[in-house]
């Protein structure tokens, strides 16, 4: 049963990893097209990969939490 809550961990930081990969994907495309932009859409996607981070911290530690010593 303790192998579960560290699977659960695992692939909580593998979706976050996932999430900032394709916000930073949309976002480095969108700055190619209009660099005009840039300081917008950086600002924008540091806001979503905070939030993104910030309910991968919270999953995670519910995972770690179900683990008693």
């Amino acid at each position: 049963m303790l192998g579960l809550f560290g699977i659960g961990a695992g692939l909580v930081a593998i979706g976050a990893g996932l999430g900032i990969g394709i916000l930073a994907h949309g976002a480095m495309g969108g700055m190619a097209r209009q660099p005009e932009m840039h300081g917008k859409i950086q600002t924008s996607m540091l806001i979503a990969a905070a939030l993104i981070e910030g309910v991968a911290l919270f999953g995670a530690v519910i995972c770690l939490m179900g683990i008693n010593p």
